[in-house]
């Protein structure tokens, strides 16, 4: 398969994924259930890909100060501290983890 047919089918799947979205019936989406899970899921997609971008390479789990970062913002986030605090305690222990590793 060529790449330009893989970019095609790809191209046309997003269209018809977006097109049955349209199609859905406005009162299936009021529905309390439907409402929690549009709330949710997009917090637990990020998550999904924090977890797998922080510990996974390939096919391996790996521990390094990617995952010293995520913990350091997670203590951070813990303590109420505003994001881009956060993110700023993420950075730095990262960078002090790998400055101190080589």
């Amino acid at each position: 398969m060529s790449i330009w047919m893989a970019i095609g089918v790809t191209a046309l799947g997003c269209y018809a994924v977006k097109l049955v979205g349209l199609l859905v019936p406005a009162g299936a989406l009021e529905k309390p259930l439907v409402r929690r899970l549009a709330a949710l899921l997009p917090v637990a997609l990020l998550a999904a890909l924090t977890a797998q971008q922080t510990f996974g390479d390939g096919h391996a789990l790996v521990l390094d100060a990617r995952a010293a970062g995520v913990a350091a913002a997670a203590v951070v986030l813990v303590l109420r501290a505003p994001f881009l605090l956060v993110v700023a305690a993420a950075v730095v222990v990262t960078a002090g983890v790998r400055a101190m590793g080589g």
